[in-house]
């Protein structure tokens, strides 16, 4: 198939083919720095709702000071690789459509929130032009993570009706999760289109899926998957980002692993033990900034749930 045909082809079929819903490692992207901060705020609001996955944020920082983590011993680090590391704080959210009730909403998802510290590593084989990254998150999900107080806060803020049913959130467990992420270049025209398949496994107390996907970028682009200086001081590119997920286990609708006692939960039966996904947006970086904004959908992650969509920024600084 010809190449000029592989673009439109991913972006319809992304609609199609629809985890830890912030994501940071992807090749598309890659800071081509040494030390570099990045925030992420997710909101429905971006996409016009307030239900499902409402609220998420991560605040991240790659630096070689990093390398001297404990951590780090857990991850696998090909040979010939070269490999950054970081660190980030990240919080997430989520509700059921009626979110004014203070009684359980026993037809839809449960209130929940988890913040987490993860520590991560990015390994680039520059030779076979391929990317694996390691990560560990540790945290909390429950009303120990003020899922709560955040929401409460923002809508006060902003005039928006105020959440009365927290109070029947998933209830404190502990937050120990594993992933792995590898990504293949398989197409690149110049520093203009790039195709790439990726793979994807988690597994702990929070989230255990794996997932199977392709990313395309289109517009002024630099290689991920090369240590030479940039060509392109300046990007700007648009990007689809689609994969399907197999479901072990969703502990903010299943609730925690340890702690049985949540008010509401969805049972097992319930899951739908195969979801799909589709990030797209476009990106814009200079020498010392990064931006992004994107929509992402979702299909339906339990029997009686629905699709969702939500939006977000990203603003990163190198250093």
């Amino acid at each position: 198939m010809k190449t000029k045909y592989l673009l439109p082809l991913i972006l319809l079929s992304s609609y199609f083919l629809m985890a830890q819903k912030i994501e940071n490692t992807a090749s598309f992207r890659d800071i081509k720095a040494t030390r570099y901060f990045r925030f992420n705020y997710d909101n429905d609001y971006f996409a016009g709702t307030d239900q499902n996955y409402t609220q998420g944020y991560n605040f991240e920082f790659v630096s070689p000071v990093f390398r001297k983590n404990p951590l780090n011993n857990l991850f696998i680090i090909p040979k010939k690789s070269e490999t950054k590391y970081g660190i980030s704080i990240e919080h997430i959210g989520f509700t059921p459509d009626n979110i004014k009730s203070e009684e359980i909403q026993y037809n839809d998802r449960p209130f929940a929130a988890s913040i987490m510290l993860k520590s991560f590593g990015i390994s680039t084989d520059t030779i076979q032009k391929s990317r694996l990254v390691s990560s560990i998150n540790l945290g909390i999900i429950g009303p120990g993570a003020f899922g709560k107080e955040m929401q409460v806060a923002i809508h006060k803020a902003t005039g928006n009706t105020i959440p009365g049913g927290w109070q029947n959130q998933i209830k404190n467990d502990i937050v120990l999760n594993y992933e792995l992420n590898y990504e293949k270049q398989l197409i690149r025209y110049s520093n203009l289109f790039s195709l790439n398949a990726s793979s994807n496994a988690k597994i702990g107390t929070l989230y255990t899926n794996a997932s199977l996907g392709l990313n395309a970028t289109i517009g002024i682009i630099n290689s991920p998957f090369t240590s030479i200086k940039n060509k392109n001081k300046f990007e700007i590119y648009f990007f689809s980002q689609a994969f399907v997920s197999a479901i072990g286990y969703d502990a903010t609708l299943q609730g925690g692993l340890f702690n049985k006692k949540s008010p509401l939960v969805i049972s097992s039966n319930s899951i739908e033990r195969f979801t799909a996904q589709n990030h797209y947006g476009f990106i814009m970086q200079t020498k010392a900034m990064y931006f992004e904004y994107y929509q992402t959908l979702q299909t339906r992650e339990y029997e009686i749930g629905k699709s969702y969509k939500w939006g977000g920024i990203k603003i990163g600084f190198k250093f």
